[in-house]
């Protein structure tokens, strides 16, 4: 599997014309967290919102780590709280 993502990673790349080194176990590793800490749909949204955030703040590798950094901590204290999950139905605030 990892062939094939350093090959995807590099299509991309060239195809968008990016030049810049990615840490896929960074991004990855950030993904899993918004996916099992929110929800599984969270893990290609909160990726996509990083790389705009990063670009946002001027692009580069410092820019991206900031704001896995930052996406990350969010994603670790949703897990922890149960406050932005719905509530099973028949209980108060159940709304499935």
């Amino acid at each position: 599997m990892d062939d094939v993502l350093a090959q995807w990673t590099a299509a991309v790349k060239a195809d968008l014309g990016i030049d810049l080194e990615v840490d896929r176990s960074l991004l990855l590793s950030l993904a899993g967290d918004a996916a099992h800490g929110v929800a599984r749909p969270a893990a290609p949204l909160t990726t996509f919102l990083v790389g705009y955030a990063a670009g946002s703040a001027g692009g580069g590798w410092d820019a991206v780590a900031a704001a896995v950094r930052r996406a990350g901590e969010l994603a670790a204290s949703w897990a922890a709280e149960d406050d932005h999950r719905p509530s099973a139905p028949g209980t108060p605030g159940g709304t499935r």
